[in-house]
């Protein structure tokens, strides 16, 4: 059981961020919504009392000036504390943009909870949220604005309980996105740091734990990697290829190909051609003996 208010909303005409639904509740002993999935984003913040919620089989025992995020598709549950059963506002949104927004607060599928002292102008930006009933053009942009508050006030001072493994991983994640969109570009270590906001010997110690290997390994392993699928599969030129795997010049490439490779890149791609010469005509061969034996069968 819980008393609650409620704005839900069945469109919207922006699209970057936008509010789905929102509302604030004064639950019940033990009154539990789930095992569920939501079509969208759902932060859940909690003015009094405590409970607990539940994603698989992680459960976190949360309270007064904490909250949660409920993620898209993803099964949750949370129920009120028997004794203590809690209050709680909240508010639902989507937007292509959502997921990132979400980041800045250091909210992601890793870190789904948080505190906030900032808990009355939370609760005022949702009371305000839902005086806007009539659908208006007006109405559209003052919830769109009162949506990026939430934001701004969480963004003041939320504190992120992070897992150090958790963190790690995250790291190691966004370095790897990082070279996997930027290795053709003539990309260092220290670039790689720069974008993640950490120092370079701390990045060091990330990968050397996690990957067993340096971020100039990695890098070097990731970009000779591709240029070996590009002399297999394209008739580019060995310094176009050096060029597009982010390589100043087809001399440093050759070198750091045959030290990873044990030959040059030239002699790669004949060796790999004459391989793909060799199973193709031997395919060929046993589709003859295959079509010959079905010919003696009929």
């Amino acid at each position: 059981m819980e008393n609650a208010y409620v704005l839900e909303l069945s469109e919207s005409k922006f699209k970057d961020l936008f509010i789905c639904f929102c509302g604030y509740a004064q639950c019940g002993p033990l009154h539990g919504f789930g095992p569920a999935a939501r079509p969208n984003y759902l932060i859940h913040y909690i003015m009094d009392g405590k409970g607990f919620y539940q994603v698989g089989e992680h459960k976190y025992y949360l309270g007064s000036g904490e909250g949660f995020l409920i993620e898209p598709e993803v099964l949750t549950y949370y129920q009120a504390d028997k004794e203590e059963p809690w209050s709680y506002l909240w508010v639902g949104f989507s937007g292509r943009y959502a997921k990132e927004y979400l980041e800045d607060l250091g909210l992601n599928s890793r870190q789904l909870t948080f505190r906030s002292n900032q808990g009355k102008e939370l609760k005022q930006l949702i009371f305000q949220m839902l005086k806007c009933q009539d659908g208006s053009i007006t109405s559209q942009y003052r919830l769109q604005s009162l949506l990026y508050s939430f934001f701004e006030v969480l963004s003041r001072n939320v504190v992120i309980e992070e897992n150090a493994e958790s963190m790690e991983n995250f790291y190691i994640e966004r370095a790897i996105s990082y070279i996997r969109n930027h290795y053709s570009s003539q990309i260092k270590v220290t670039d790689i740091a720069n974008h993640l906001c950490v120092n370079r010997s701390y990045l060091y110690k990330l990968f050397k734990s996690s990957l067993q290997m340096s971020p100039q390994e990695f890098l070097t392993r990731f970009r000779i990697s591709r240029a070996k699928e590009l002399l297999s599969v394209t008739k580019l030129s060995i310094e176009n290829v050096a060029y597009s795997c982010g390589y100043q010049n087809a001399i440093v490439f050759s070198k750091a190909f045959k030290k990873h490779i044990g030959c040059i890149p030239t002699v790669y791609r004949l060796e790999h051609c004459k391989a793909i010469k060799k199973n193709l005509k031997e395919n060929r061969e046993l589709l003859e003996e295959l079509k010959e034996e079905d010919d003696k069968m009929l």
